[in-house]
């Protein structure tokens, strides 16, 4: 708590400095139409992080701006966010930066509470866009209610919707998208175009209690990552989760393993490039990748979202809760006892027309159209209906007095937390 405290009153000082020196861009004049409120510490930035290539095309059409009311938070999407920020510590900071603009939408991609504070503004649409798609408790939140409209994935989202939320009414308040962040699933591949099959393992890290035990670098990894490696048809690249290894001794020896066997791989076969991958940037990873193989977690929907082959480990742990009510249900898993033979399964996976077949209806049941640009077609088609109708009502009520929609709760002190490198779940 005190470092946390130390770290906020730095960040906080910077702030200012930064306002004063005219760090912050000028909104004044923008006529910003769409803001994104972020109301989290940096422990969550990956929320937004996974936005931002949708964002900047949609800033080409429409001025979009980012408030947030963390000072790490701000000076983090400062440097890196590709549309403008506005910090607005206070209630009252908000209320002002309102007060100058005419909204038409406001994007939310988490549940934060302060959420709630944005909600009271009744003039503009208050729009939940989320950040990933999963058969995940989370996804089932009687929250999307608080919402004038919530966009989502596809099919699935509206079923699993259809199945938890009692008197809600999902023709009216849900828009189906798809996922636009595949569409600029992009970065450099750090390997020659060849015929070699590439295979991308993703897993997640071992999990902190024993419902979520996904992890497969100890089960499956090493055996999985030398049968890959030992192919010279195959390329491998190895993502694991950025905290693998934090908890169990095992898992992280596996995890070392698997990095030291790629090391010795590429030393003895030059034009290999298998890759060990721990870098910033996910997107060219999932969209290279010929097969993917992943834990449960939210890059199994991120690859699904590609329309490629993905393969799920089963976990090892009986504790490990795993819904195979959806997807992982009719998935293509690998046991740890297959992990040797587990080129068998990618082969498979390629040229087996039932499962190409059924990888395909799940990807469309998940997504909606996955060709290249169809997300964002129907995001920014989604964005104009909105706008239609804001301004319908706008006409509506243009003769209405305008409110101060005054929060007593104007000075809330900030939690500062750690910048975190966990990129999923």
């Amino acid at each position: 708590m005190f470092r946390n405290a130390l770290r906020s009153r730095r960040n906080r000082r910077e702030i200012a400095e930064r306002l004063e020196s005219g760090g912050f861009p000028d909104l004044s004049e923008t006529g910003i139409e769409i803001v994104v409120y972020f109301a989290d510490t940096r422990v969550n930035l990956y929320q937004i992080r996974q936005w931002y290539a949708p964002l900047a095309e949609l800033a080409r059409t429409h001025p979009v701006a980012v408030i947030t009311r963390s000072p790490g938070t701000s000076l983090t999407l400062l440097e890196e966010a590709p549309v403008p920020i506005a910090y607005c510590r206070k209630v009252t900071d908000v209320e002002a930066f309102v007060e100058s603009h005419d909204i038409r939408i406001v994007l939310y991609v988490n549940q934060n509470m302060k959420n709630f504070q944005m909600f009271r503004y009744g003039r503009m649409w208050h729009v939940f866009i989320n950040h990933g798609e999963s058969d995940k408790m989370y996804m089932t939140t009687n929250q999307f209610k608080a919402y004038d409209f919530s966009l989502i994935a596809g099919q699935a989202a509206h079923d699993r919707l259809a199945r938890k939320l009692w008197n809600f009414d999902l023709d009216r308040k849900t828009i189906q998208i798809g996922r636009p962040q595949a569409d600029h699933f992009a970065g450099e591949v750090p390997y020659p175009a060849d015929d070699r099959v590439t295979v991308l393992y993703a897993p997640t890290w071992e999990g902190d209690r024993p419902a979520a035990s996904y992890g497969s670098i100890a089960s499956h990894g090493v055996a999985l990552a030398e049968a890959v490696l030992a192919s010279p048809r195959h390329r491998l690249i190895y993502r694991p989760h950025p905290r693998s290894g934090v908890i169990d001794r095992e898992y992280r020896a596996a995890n070392r393993a698997i990095i030291e066997a790629i090391r010795l791989a590429n030393q003895a076969d030059e034009t290999a490039h298998h890759v060990f991958d721990d870098g910033p940037s996910m997107g060219w990873q999932l969209a290279a990748a010929d097969v993917a193989i992943t834990d449960i977690s939210a890059m199994v929907y991120d690859r699904l979202a590609t329309g490629k082959p993905v393969i799920v480990t089963r976990p090892v742990a009986p504790e490990a809760e795993v819904d195979e009510s959806g997807f992982l249900g009719d998935c293509e898993w690998l046991t740890a006892d297959g992990a040797p033979s587990v080129l068998a399964a990618v082969d498979r996976v390629l040229t087996d027309a039932e499962a190409i077949a059924r990888a395909a209806h799940w990807s469309t049941h998940h997504f909606g159209d996955t060709s290249p640009g169809a997300a964002t077609a129907r995001f920014h088609a989604a964005i104009e209906t909105m706008i239609a109708e804001w301004e319908q009502h706008a006409a509506l009520h243009a003769g209405d007095p305008r409110t101060h929609e005054h929060d007593p709760l104007d000075d809330e002190i900030d939690e500062e937390g750690m910048p975190s490198e966990v990129q999923d779940d």
